[in-house]
């Protein structure tokens, strides 16, 4: 099946940036993405468009860096396509037969349906290393909205778009066939087939609230003041600050080719500890070759950018970087979109 060969371009681009020392793993993003877009319809039940995993884990779908897709010295890769067991979840329980049933306690709570071998969070919070040293943190994901974006180039049919004015790669779902190659294009793979539909779907950007002023559900419910957006073509805005003036923040696999637009502050962790107890301060308790692994070579000058902030901050000096991690108004974190959705007239 031919792809359509056409390359994503865009005037203007909206960012995520996601401080991973920051994220507390709640799930918040999760469910408000999952509340607004696709709970109770017929053939989403599997389907997070936004997932926070722990890491180091094999995240969801099951194994999904080792899927292929992306870019290859500028050549599109159609890697392996997701099945619905790798990707886990739609779960469904029998709570009428125990709440409502009238059998008391000769039933009890039990899935009925969804996958049997894994899940969106299956190996929270198991992380790595080893005691005393063990050490994860927690890696929220979304569809990157990438600059050249793999899945729009693959799509056969031109069912999918980057647009102008923001950057967010969207779908016709009424031109849309089904066929998948986007989702074997996509190295991230952050695209899911609604099987009784007949198409393939995906994280849309809160493209609706983008419109009106609104920043997307991930970024306004997130309680730890964890994320950030905004245009990153913007030299003002904190994402664009973040990424290209302090260079405290990296995509992940970057070795993918697709530039993505979701940025991550890379974790700090505690020192790890020697035989007797004691810190040790000259060690770092991540792996470095580990956070290469999945945010390039750039996360080492990015760490340090960080950990040469933070001792300014600790020295009692200025610093806009940890003033803008701490984020104490959390309202900058929502860039030019910062009004209030219960205010506005959704039509």
């Amino acid at each position: 099946m031919a792809t359509n060969g056409k390359k994503a371009t865009a005037g203007h681009q909206v960012a995520w940036v996601f401080d991973l020392n920051k994220c507390i793993g709640c799930q918040t993003c999760s469910v408000a993405c999952k509340v607004l877009w696709n709970e109770g319809d017929e053939g989403s039940e599997h389907m997070w468009w936004m997932t926070v995993n722990t890491q180091p884990g094999k995240g969801t779908p099951k194994d999904w860096e080792s899927m292929g897709g992306g870019y290859s010295n500028g050549e599109l890769q159609l890697g392996k396509l997701p099945t619905a067991e790798e990707f886990g979840g739609g779960w469904d329980y029998n709570y009428d037969e125990v709440l409502h049933g009238g059998k008391g306690r000769s039933v009890h709570l039990q899935k009925i349906a969804g996958s049997k071998t894994w899940g969106p969070n299956w190996d929270e919070d198991e992380g790595g290393g080893e005691w005393p040293n063990a050490y994860f943190f927690y890696l929220p994901r979304l569809c990157n909205h990438c600059t050249d974006a793999s899945c729009l180039e693959a799509c056969p049919v031109g069912a999918l778009v980057k647009r102008e004015e923001d950057g967010l790669v969207l779908r016709n779902e009424d031109v849309c066939e089904g066929n998948q190659l986007c989702a074997a294009a996509c190295p991230y793979k952050k695209i899911y087939f609604n099987a009784p539909r007949g198409v393939s779907q995906q994280c849309i950007g809160c493209f609706p609230r983008i419109e009106k002023g609104v920043a997307p559900a991930c970024v306004r419910q997130c309680p730890g003041r964890a994320a950030f957006v905004g245009f990153i073509d913007d030299e003002t805005s904190l994402v664009h600050r973040l990424v290209n003036q302090w260079k405290v923040a990296v995509p992940l696999h970057p070795e993918y080719g697709t530039k993505p637009n979701v940025f991550y502050v890379p974790p700090l962790a505690p020192a790890p500890l020697n035989p007797d107890g004691s810190a040790n301060e000259n060690a770092d308790r991540i792996p470095p070759q580990y956070l290469e692994s999945l945010f390039g070579k750039d996360v080492h000058g990015a760490l340090a950018n960080l950990k040469a902030e933070l001792a300014k901050k600790r020295r009692g000096e200025a610093s806009e970087v940890m003033d803008a991690l701490i984020l104490y108004e959390w309202k900058d974190a929502l860039g030019p979109f910062s009004k209030d959705p219960a205010e506005l007239v959704w039509k």
